[in-house]
Formats: structure tokens, C-alpha cells, sequence
């Protein structure tokens, strides 16, 4: 990653730079749902601002990642999800996906989390490689579970554990 890149926690001023990002990095690729209005709020009650790190390249938000809880359940508690991860165009390929992620499964390891959970769409090489390389594995696959622009999509889960070492795979 570039050395210019600091990884801090979000905090609330920075919800309209990341509103901005999502509303940037929004693709078929990478999104079942439909594309943020404008004016759509990031931090919310199933999206507080303390689940959110950001990535600042000269004081300027390049990247985010989320993540929560798996469920509500007490019993589940030990396993974190991410919940949504994009950087800016201008910025992809530096290392910035990686070091975000690394970062959320570090905090969550800190938090006493022991797993990290994610979903990801299946034609999105580019996001599932960088899981790969961060460690994570698919542990299941829900074919053809979205229609997007005509075409059914799979829709791959992906789980990494956090109480030891791991060694990236290879893409």
C-alpha cells in the first residue's frame, strides 16, 4: 500500500466524502441492490459510524469498509461481516482494498471476534481475488440467487478466521 494512505475509524463528518465514494464506485459488478439516492444517509442504526474504517490519502477519503455483527444473536457474537467495501477508481490497485480489509479483521480480532464473514457477487473477480489474497475461503455459493441486467448472478460467501494465522491463497 502506499505510504502516503492512513487507516483510521470514520467519524461522523466524514458520512457526505463517503456518500460520495458509494455513489462513485457503484457498478453492476459489485451491487445487487439499486444505485444510493443522493441524499441517502451512510451512518444509520444497522450502519453506526463506529463500524466503519476509512482509508484518507492527504486528508481525502479514497476507500471504506464496514462491518457489524453477524446477527443479533448472543451466541453469534464472535462473528463480525463485513458489510460493504469500495475505493476510488483513482486509487485501485495501490493496496488500499487489502490494507482496509486487514485492518477491519484486525479490529474485529481486537474486539474479541474469532471469524469474519462476507458476501460477494460471483462475476466480481477483481473483489473475490482480494478476498483470496486476504485469507478468506469460499464456504458456499448460492447460485443464480440475483437477476442483474438480464443475467442471474451467483451470490458466494466467504469466511476467514481471526483467532490465528493465516496464509493468503493464491487467486
Amino acid at each position: 500500500m502506499a505510504s502516503d494512505v492512513v487507516i483510521r475509524p470514520a467519524r461522523a463528518e466524514d458520512e457526505r466524502e463517503i456518500s460520495e465514494l458509494l455513489r462513485s464506485a457503484w457498478s453492476r459488478v459489485s451491487e445487487p441492490g439499486p444505485e444510493r439516492p443522493a441524499d441517502a444517509a451512510v451512518f444509520d442504526e444497522r450502519h453506526p459510524v463506529e463500524n466503519f474504517l476509512v482509508a484518507e490519502r492527504e486528508r481525502r477519503i479514497v476507500g471504506y469498509i464496514a462491518h457489524a455483527p453477524a446477527s443479533p444473536l448472543e451466541s453469534n457474537r464472535h462473528v463480525r461481516h463485513v458489510q460493504g467495501l469500495a475505493v476510488l477508481g483513482s486509487a485501485r490497485g495501490s493496496g488500499i482494498g487489502q490494507a482496509l480489509v486487514e485492518a477491519v479483521c484486525a479490529a474485529a480480532r481486537a474486539g474479541g471476534a474469532r471469524r469474519m464473514t462476507l458476501r460477494v457477487l460471483g462475476h466480481n473477480r477483481p473483489a473475490r481475488r482480494l478476498y483470496l489474497r486476504c485469507g478468506f475461503t469460499v464456504v458456499g455459493v448460492l447460485p443464480e440467487e440475483f437477476l442483474l441486467d438480464g443475467a442471474y448472478v451467483d451470490d458466494v460467501w466467504m469466511s476467514r478466521s481471526l483467532s490465528g494465522p493465516h496464509e493468503p491463497a493464491q487467486p
